[in-house]
């Protein structure tokens, strides 16, 4: 599948492609392409299969959404990017990483989903196959507890556009939700083992949050080129903006 895709910046600099998490888009990463990546880079953001403007039919397997993502750089003719993915974005950059090296120049995932529990990922999944809206957006926000101390209006104005109102004023996600749950699901599988890291990766997390363990940042350590912790909870870009832009665009210009 294409994907839904936004560009910023001048088409003849060093590409960037972006990835959200699951449920979001590529509006998680407007702040932070305007307020900075624009200048430096050409900026690629998708919206994955399930999300957003892009089309939502199964499957939602990761292979299928790192074929999505090839399909769509070879549509755009580009062959080699340095990359960013967040949250399940960082985990199909762990994916793609294991499959596709060679369109990999630099690559930073921050808060990737390595593996959570079976149970977690049966509490995530249940939560999202009943649920999906909310009578407001800042009812959206106070039920969210991965984003620590945060610039609420700030957040809001980075999610509002995955959102659309119902006929009852109450708000959804623009998400397919079979695909979120899918995926979900899916988060208790490992990823690639992380001797498959062949390429320069940074691995950017939140120590305070605990979604990626001490045993996993061990694991990859002798792997990755350099593991960052932030301050914060797993919404790095924005409850550690400073910290999380400055150690990716320090890494990224290597």
């Amino acid at each position: 599948m294409k994907l839904a895709t936004v560009e910023w910046g001048d088409p003849q600099a060093e590409p960037l492609v972006l990835i959200h998490g699951v449920g979001g888009s590529h509006s998680m990463f407007e702040h932070v392409v305007e307020d900075r990546w624009a200048a430096r880079f050409h900026v690629i953001a998708f919206d994955l299969r399930g999300h957003g403007a892009s089309g939502y039919d199964p499957p939602w397997d990761f292979g299928t959404y790192v074929d999505d993502i090839i399909e769509t750089l070879d549509a755009l003719g580009i062959q080699q990017a340095d990359w960013v993915g967040h949250s399940f974005g960082g985990r199909l950059i762990l994916e793609l990483i294991a499959r596709f090296p060679e369109r990999v120049r630099r690559a930073v995932a921050t808060e990737p989903v390595i593996r959570i529990t079976p149970e977690l990922a049966h509490h995530r999944a249940e939560q999202e196959r009943v649920g999906g809206s909310w009578d407001s957006l800042e009812a959206f926000v106070a039920s969210r507890e991965n984003t620590g101390d945060i610039d609420v209006e700030r957040y809001i104005a980075d999610v509002a556009k995955d959102f659309e109102q119902r006929e009852d004023g109450s708000i959804s996600r623009r998400t397919d939700q079979c695909a979120i749950v899918s995926i979900f699901g899916q988060f208790a599988s490992p990823a690639p083992p992380p001797e498959t890291i062949t390429v320069p990766l940074m691995l950017l997390y939140s120590p305070a949050f605990g979604m990626v363990t001490r045993e996993q940042v061990e694991a990859y350590r002798p792997y990755v080129e350099e593991i960052v912790g932030v301050p914060g909870l797993h919404a790095v870009l924005v409850s550690a903006y400073d910290e999380t832009t400055a150690a990716v665009e320090r890494f990224l210009e290597r």
